[in-house]
């Protein structure tokens, strides 16, 4: 499919499409949900310990046994006909009590046309990114476990180029008997070692912090999900927002942040609903989503997203939907599956 570069570099810009903090960091594939579970639970998941692979992959310290031998597969057909996909496999060695991981991430823009300053036509180019991940995580005891991520990340425009290394560390707490996970994630450290351009820019680094409730007598698994707690104030002043005055007191009207709602900015409230082990329903809500992307005449269910799992014999899939805007609706669908599960009783 042939589009213009306008499109194009508008989402190398903040493919993430939030207002406030697209454009000031590159490779933003990095904040694009690779799993439709994560999709559907706010965008960042992190504090689950089970047996879901795709959560290992966005946070190590997840990565357990119970992933080991496991693959899995995401696709995400997002605007413009732009791809997103996502490949994983992870595989836990007892002789050292670790799992490993290795993925790949990936955007496929697509094909433009090129032309020179006449409009004439030169041929065709294609642009994308793609993330090259590995990572490992290890039990300190029964109740702690630690993990990280190396990633490569390579950006490609026609002729261009742009390669980064960035690093992941994370942390996790499980209290099974409570029901409780408290996780903690650096998520995106790192360096661009080539540009476009010789000026280097900053990678999409952030600071979270997740925990999760499982009730022990009922279906119901609570989230909340802290994110970009590296910066406290996510507000965006519009330079081109026209100024109010006061008709009875003729002084400009200023329109405050108080200290609450700079908190919410930060919070993704979720929820899992456990229906059997082979059925669940999920469904969070983004509030700093809503405030950056919505229209005011216009809501819409932008900052809503839900999604359903299911286990169809031995196969797990998974449907993630996110409202980003009015306009923009993000489908996720993975496919997961674990080899042990085929093997013959």
């Amino acid at each position: 499919m042939r589009r213009s570069l306008p499109v194009i570099l508008c989402l190398l810009l903040a493919p993430g499409a939030f207002a406030q903090l697209g454009g000031q960091a590159a490779f933003r594939v990095l904040d694009i949900p690779s799993s439709a579970r994560a999709a559907a639970l706010g965008g960042n998941y992190i504090a689950v310990m089970d047996n879901d692979v795709n959560l290992g992959f966005f946070n190590p310290a997840l990565l357990n046994p119970e992933m080991g031998r496991q693959v899995a597969l995401s696709y995400l057909p997002y605007f413009e006909g732009i791809g997103i996909g996502y490949a994983g496999y992870a595989h836990h060695f007892d002789s050292i009590n670790t799992t490993f991981s290795g993925s790949l991430h990936y955007i496929d823009y697509g094909t433009f046309r090129r032309t020179d300053e006449a409009g004439n036509e030169l041929g065709d180019f294609r642009a994308g990114e793609y993330v090259f991940q590995v990572g490992g995580s290890r039990a300190i005891d029964s109740l702690f476990s630690i993990g990280a991520n190396v990633k490569l990340l390579t950006s490609n425009l026609d002729t261009y180029t742009s390669t980064a290394w960035a690093f992941d560390v994370g942390g996790v707490f499980v209290k099974r008997k409570l029901g409780l996970t408290v996780a903690a994630l650096l998520r995106n450290m790192g360096y661009q070692v080539s540009t476009y351009t010789g000026e280097r820019e900053k990678l999409p680094f952030q600071v979270q912090l997740g925990v999760t409730y499982k009730f022990k007598h009922a279906p119901f698994r609570l989230g909340l999900m802290m994110e970009q707690l590296q910066r406290w104030d996510l507000t965006y002043e519009d330079p081109k927002a026209v100024q109010q005055i006061d008709p009875s007191t003729g002084e400009l009207i200023v329109d405050e942040v108080t200290t609450a709602e700079k908190a919410l900015l930060h919070l993704v409230p979720s929820a899992e609903i456990l229906l059997s082990r082979n059925f669940m329903i999920r469904v969070a809500y983004n509030y700093r989503r809503r405030q950056e992307m919505v229209l005011p005449d216009k809501p819409s269910a932008t900052g809503v997203s839900f999604g359903i799992g299911l286990r169809v014999s031995k196969l797990h899939i998974s449907y993630g939907y996110s409202q980003l805007n009015l306009a923009g609706i993000a489908n996720t669908f993975t496919l997961a599956a674990r080899f042990a599960d085929f093997k013959k009783d």
